[in-house]
């Protein structure tokens, strides 16, 4: 079986010289379908490099992304553009809406940027909104929103049509614990249906949702372990920013 999402000993490095920082450190990571797997570590560790170079948004200074099978950085950035809209739904921690659209037009966007008719593509964005619970808000702009609501928008963007590897990061963080906890089930169901997930978090109850957790420091995968038990002092790391 293919994997969803294949990081083969990825390497990113920002900087040169004396400005030089390694951000990750020959990180390999392979999620397959139905698969949901938490990524902790302290502040600095990589995660969000991590997830940004899974989800295309960067490139690896070595090593291979590979999206079903699909080499990143072999895309055209037209290609590379269009899988993404097609295959990838990327919860960003500052929302990334778009403030001159709606509720509804932030979602559908990807939608109908990829083809698919604006009746039926604002009809996926509805039933989106209301799966995290947003129903009848779909026409406020995102600065007639709370941090919350502009979270949860966020969300259902990420989860609109058959996205096939979902990436979150911190996706409950302007959420209340009520609400986060549907977030998570909804995303672990969305998993349990055939998509493949990756959820960067600091808190182990978050984590408890995953099949594994891999832990990062330093840029470095220092352990993976399944979600009941995480190593104590790792998880203590994990629970800082």
């Amino acid at each position: 079986m293919t994997a969803v999402l294949d990081l083969r000993t990825v390497t990113r490095v920002h900087g040169k010289g004396a400005a030089e920082v390694h951000a990750l450190r020959g990180v390999s990571l392979t999620v397959e379908v139905g698969e949901l797997v938490a990524v902790m570590g302290p502040s600095g560790s990589g995660k969000s490099t991590l997830l940004h170079l899974a989800g295309g948004l960067d490139a690896p200074t070595s090593g291979v992304v590979a999206v079903e099978g699909t080499d990143l950085g072999s895309l055209s950035r037209a290609a590379l553009a269009r899988l993404r809209r097609r295959s990838l739904g990327y919860v960003f921690q500052d929302f990334n809406l778009i403030p001159a659209l709606t509720a509804s037009e932030n979602v559908s966007l990807p939608r109908e940027l990829d083809g698919v008719a604006v009746r039926t593509a604002r009809r996926d964005a509805a039933a989106a909104l209301a799966e995290v619970g947003l129903d009848g808000v779909g026409d406020r702009f995102p600065d007639e929103l709370s941090g919350g609501q502009q979270q949860r928008v966020a969300i259902a963007r990420a989860l609109v049509g058959d996205r096939r590897l979902v990436l979150a990061d911190e996706p409950t963080g302007a959420l209340d614990s009520e609400t986060g906890e549907a977030v998570l089930r909804l995303l672990r169901a969305r998993c349990d249906a055939g998509a493949a997930g990756v959820l960067v978090t600091h808190e182990a109850r978050h984590a408890a949702w995953a099949d594994r957790v891999l832990f990062l420091r330093d840029g470095v995968v220092v352990d993976q372990a399944g979600p009941a038990a995480p190593p104590e002092a790792l998880l203590a790391e994990g629970s800082s920013r």
